[in-house]
């Protein structure tokens, strides 16, 4: 019996099996998509406003009419014709006719139709000037996101917040702030200071731009008091003076001497506070520094006192003889030349 040496046909393997059933798969999801229109065949996204967004109703949202799924895996959305979108306006913001219906709708040819910003601004509630002060609405108006500005008149302090928002309050709008008042500037007494005084220090209450005065007591030693500071403080906010009080102390500097120097005014035996010296040098020196000095606070010249120094005697040429020297000694020299001329010849 001869063996048969026809090889045998060998059973299908399961990766091709599983092939063949995964592409008839595919073919049968593809299918019902294949059946969904084209985005091309809607309207793409509606447009955005400012003043509006749709309104919160399953029927009228951004919700496509439909997803389509293409041949790569991506998928794509759109609004099939006669679609319908509501809008409302956003928070802030009324109808500018009330009623009116605010819609798109995508039409026939995939485009939507014609709609425009159907909202404006609320208003805030208008806002009363303080007493003893104004209020001033930016650019005029009093709006959804405008800003009051509160100032008071001259004299007076604001106690609050001095810019107020109109902003959104519920359902409506309103300023973010209570109005600020506007309180009398006044002031307490300015510091006492030691050997001095200030005018009417019997008060416990000064108001706006009052004025008080200081001035030094007579001094019980051999030197006077200077006052040192401002003499005048003036009330210019509330509890605040224009300037530090002043000092009353003893400022003497010593005998502006210089060398070779003379002052030419501002003579004395004492030199107080602000005393002035103008000084000149002698003849043969110069003067170097400032030739204007003033006693200063802390009993000291100021700028520094001026130095005279020598003018320097450097040995300097001959100054050339003039025109006139010059025709006088060439005659001498033409005279002597002669003479001598005449003295040889006589000779010889």
């Amino acid at each position: 019996m001869k063996a048969s040496c026809a090889p045998r046909k060998a059973p299908p393997r399961c990766s091709e099996r599983l092939a063949s059933s995964g592409r008839f798969a595919g073919v049968l999801l593809l299918a019902p998509l294949l059946m969904l229109p084209a985005s091309s065949d809607a309207c793409g996204d509606p447009p955005r406003f400012v003043t509006m967004k749709p309104k919160a109703d399953p029927a009228s949202s951004y919700s496509p009419g439909f997803v389509t799924v293409t041949p790569q895996g991506n998928t794509t959305s759109g609004y099939p014709p006669g679609h319908r979108i509501l809008y409302e306006c956003r928070l802030g913001f009324q109808p500018v006719t009330p009623g009116q219906v605010l819609a798109l709708v995508c039409q026939e040819n995939k485009t939507w139709s014609s709609l425009q910003e159907g909202c404006k601004r609320k208003l805030c509630s208008n806002l009363a000037d303080p007493m003893n002060g104004q209020v001033i609405f930016v650019n005029g108006s009093m709006e959804f996101g405008s800003q009051a500005h509160y100032v008071c008149n001259q004299g007076y302090y604001l106690i609050g917040t001095s810019i107020s928002h109109c902003d959104i309050s519920g359902d409506g709008v309103d300023w973010s702030d209570h109005p600020p008042t506007c309180e009398k500037v006044l002031c307490k007494p300015p510091k006492e200071i030691p050997n001095g005084k200030y005018t009417n220090s019997h008060k416990d209450i000064f108001e706006y731009n009052e004025v008080v005065t200081y001035s030094c007591d007579p001094s019980n030693g051999p030197d006077e008091y200077s006052l040192i500071g401002e003499s005048r403080l003036i009330c210019v906010g509330n509890d605040e003076w224009s300037s530090q009080p002043p000092q009353c102390k003893v400022v003497k500097c010593e005998y502006p001497a210089v060398e070779n120097g003379t002052i030419v005014s501002g003579h004395g035996h004492k030199f107080y506070y602000k005393a002035t010296v103008v000084f000149k040098c002698n003849e043969g020196f110069d003067l170097h520094g400032n030739n204007i000095v003033v006693c200063g606070e802390n009993s000291t010249w100021e700028p520094e006192l001026p130095k005279c120094i020598k003018v320097s005697t450097r040995s300097t040429q001959q100054p050339m003889p003039s025109a006139s020297g010059l025709v006088t000694s060439c005659l001498y020299i033409s005279k002597s030349f002669m003479f001598l001329v005449i003295f040889f010849s006589k000779i010889f």
